[in-house]
């Protein structure tokens, strides 16, 4: 019956709107975390007396080492965030749900169990425990992801809610920060996370498929504790990863027949917003290699790359930063510390704008090409131009906020961080559905992601050379990555560029 399933697929959504929210991309809380780190004492010991503090200052010790320590630490953490994002979607990919999310709780719960149980002492484990946390975070995101295909017109809402509530998550240090304050132990707030692997484990098995969820769904197609009907989805990267291409199968014999006629299902049932084809087939070339090597994907490594570093150099570094704003004033950093969490919690309400953008652009550009008879996927990706400026200017004017140093205006640089983090990686996932191919959409975002990953690296370098020779003044450093941030505007200029060539090509040629 067409509503049967109903009620599992709304408690499956919500239930997964809470784990990513709870759980998923804690690690951009750091700034949060780090203060609790330092009122615990970790890495204390490299910590020096400085004899250029005044008898006024709330701390006596130069803590250059300290800061760069955490640095490091988070340098570390998100790098594998980015990186492990290509071999987790083999993960998914190969292994399939249920597999793939015991990888996730076992990471993240032995994570969470080594953090509870370190001391000063032993604060060298967070460089093994960070990672572990981020990679469980990710592949919570990865198998959550797949939840819009149940929605069907949907799709699209839920997947960057989802996305939001992985920006959000990194509120949940913010609660631990707050709880600490009040007298709750950091143990006991990452015993209760390492507890929550129950709730996890629970939800795979009930409220979860073992294999893939299709797209388009088949009829009668149900999944957890129902034995009805076991499908398991076998597509490739462009459907399994981030599930934005359909596929679908079974084990049986018939799986490639099966397979078939769903995909002829696709093409029939898809509304025409749906029904594009890839603009991949602008260019002559639809191998992975020619899309790898084009000017369009090197364009997109940049700005990815580039908004990217920034974002991650400023969660990595906030707390010293807002430590010489404030003149080491421990309570004026713990507000705007606090500050900083709550604007991110907020990451889930901006994330649907930038697709609600797209959608709306994209489905008048289609009318406007219908009449003209001009290309539908040269509209699709005209769509996406809009998206990317916007996305470069919202950078922009977070990268020159975050580089005046006025105590105050770090609540406006706050608020550009978050919604400009939460432009960037929508923005970054469908760009690559609409530029290339789609049976080459999970290959292609995996690898972006990891060479965006080696660029962020370049966060800790920074933060020695303006901790070292710039003596604590980042003043050059940000002016030169301001410059740098310009570079992103060429990406989108290109792509209109292009997209303008494309449709004036069919009256040129004929």
């Amino acid at each position: 019956m067409p509503g049967q399933g109903l009620p599992l697929r709304v408690a499956t959504l919500l239930t997964g709107l809470l784990e990513c929210l709870g759980f998923a991309g804690v690690l951009f809380g750091w700034a949060s975390l780090v203060f609790v780190f330092k009122k615990e004492h970790y890495f204390e010991e490299l910590c020096e007396p400085d004899a250029g503090l005044t008898g006024n200052a709330t701390g006596m010790e130069d803590c250059k080492a300290q800061d760069e320590r955490f640095s490091l630490i988070f340098t570390l953490a998100s790098f594998m965030n980015n990186f492990m994002t290509f071999p987790t979607g083999f993960i998914f990919d190969r292994f399939k749900t249920t597999v793939a999310r015991l990888i996730a709780i076992f990471l993240y719960t032995s994570a969470t169990l080594i953090i509870a149980f370190i001391s000063a002492g032993s604060a060298m484990l967070l460089f093994l425990a960070m990672p572990m946390l981020t990679v469980g975070g990710i592949l919570f995101l990865m198998t959550n992801l797949q939840v819009g295909n149940l929605f069907g017109k949907h799709r699209s809402t839920i997947i960057t809610l989802y996305n939001g509530a992985f920006d959000s998550s990194s509120a949940v240090f913010l609660i631990i920060k707050l709880l600490y304050e009040k007298g709750i132990s950091l143990r006991a707030s990452f015993i209760f996370l390492s507890v929550c692997s129950v709730w996890h484990v629970g939800r795979t098995f009930l409220l979860m498929p073992r294999g893939h969820i299709p797209y388009p769904l088949p009829p009668n197609y149900s999944y957890g504790l129902n034995p009805r009907l076991r499908s398991q989805s076998s597509g490739g990267w462009g459907f399994c990863f981030h599930s934005l291409c359909s596929g679908t199968g079974t084990r049986e014999k018939k799986e490639t027949a099966e397979s078939k006629e769903l995909d002829l299902q696709a093409k029939e049932f898809l509304p025409p917003k749906e029904e594009i084809p890839g603009p991949g087939q602008l260019e002559e070339p639809r191998s992975f290699k020619s899309s790898v090597l084009s000017r369009r994907f090197a364009w997109h490594l940049v700005w990815l790359s580039v908004i990217q570093l920034w974002h991650y150099l400023f969660i990595g570094t906030l707390n010293s930063l807002l430590t010489n704003l404030a003149s080491r004033d421990r309570a004026l950093v713990s507000s705007y510390t606090n500050a900083f969490a709550i604007t991110q919690f907020f990451g889930m309400l901006c994330a649907p704008w930038n697709g609600l953008l797209m959608d709306q652009l994209k489905q008048k550009y289609q009318k406007e090409a219908r009449k003209t008879g001009s290309s539908a996927s040269v509209a699709a990706l005209s769509a996406a131009v809009p998206s990317l400026a916007l996305t470069s200017l919202l950078c922009l004017g977070f990268a020159i906020c975050a580089s005046v140093p006025v105590l105050p205006l770090q609540y406006g640089t706050f608020v550009l961080q978050v919604i400009s983090r939460s432009f960037l990686y929508g923005g970054n996932a469908a760009f690559l559905t609409l530029a290339f191919p789609s049976e080459h959409f999970g290959k292609l975002f995996g690898l972006v992601m990891a060479l965006s990953a080696i660029v962020s690296l370049l966060q800790f370098p920074i933060f020695i050379l303006i901790k070292g020779p710039l003596q604590n003044d980042p003043f050059y450093v940000n002016v030169m990555l301001v410059l740098v941030t310009l570079l992103t505007f060429v990406h989108p200029v290109l792509v209109y560029r292009e997209c303008r060539q494309k449709a004036t090509a069919p009256a040129t040629t004929f």
